[in-house]
C-alpha cells in the first residue's frame, strides 16, 4: 500500500519510526515533512499529505501533530478527505469499515509508538463495508461540495 505520512515537529518522531516501521512492512511511504525539531506549521504538510491521497497518488495518509487535532483538521479541509483522529484501534477499525477514512490523525503527545502501531495496522487492515453506510459517506459528500 503507498501511504503518505506528514508531521510538524510535535510529531516529527512518532513520524520517522512510523515511516521506518511501515516501510519494514513493505508498504510504500511518501514522506511530506517535517524534516526536524524546528518549530514549524502542521498545514504545510499535512495539507499535501491529504492532497496525494485525494488526488489517488496515495492509498491512505498518516498525519501527526502534538495532540493531532491540527493536523485532523488540516487533512479534513481538503476536499475528498475523510480523516479520523484516533487514539486507540478500535475507533481506527471503525473509521474504516463504517466512514471509509481515508486519512488518520495521531496525536504524538498522547499516543506512544506501540499504540500508535496498533492504531495504523487497523487504519491499514480494514476495509470499507459499504451498505448503509455508503448513503452517510454520500451525505457527508454532499455538504462538502455545496
Amino acid at each position: 500500500m503507498k501511504i503518505s505520512i506528514a508531521s510538524d515537529h510535535g510529531g516529527y518522531a512518532l513520524k520517522e519510526e512510523l515511516s521506518a516501521w511501515l516501510t519494514s512492512l513493505g508498504h510504500q511511504v511518501e514522506d511530506f515533512g517535517c524534516r526536524g525539531l524546528d518549530s514549524c506549521d502542521y498545514a504545510d504538510f499535512c495539507e499535501p499529505a491529504a492532497l496525494a491521497v485525494a488526488e489517488g497518488k496515495c492509498d491512505r495518509g498518516i498525519v501527526i501533530c502534538t495532540t493531532g487535532i491540527g493536523a485532523s483538521i488540516t487533512a479534513n479541509k481538503v476536499k475528498g478527505v475523510r480523516c479520523a483522529l484516533c487514539g486507540e484501534p478500535w475507533s481506527a477499525q471503525m473509521t474504516r469499515r463504517h466512514n471509509d477514512a481515508n486519512v488518520l490523525a495521531l496525536g504524538a503527545g498522547t499516543t506512544g509508538f506501540l499504540m500508535a502501531q496498533q492504531i495504523v495496522e487497523s487504519f491499514l487492515m480494514y476495509d470499507f463495508e459499504g451498505g448503509r453506510h455508503q448513503r452517510r459517506i454520500d451525505k457527508i459528500a454532499a455538504i462538502e461540495n455545496r
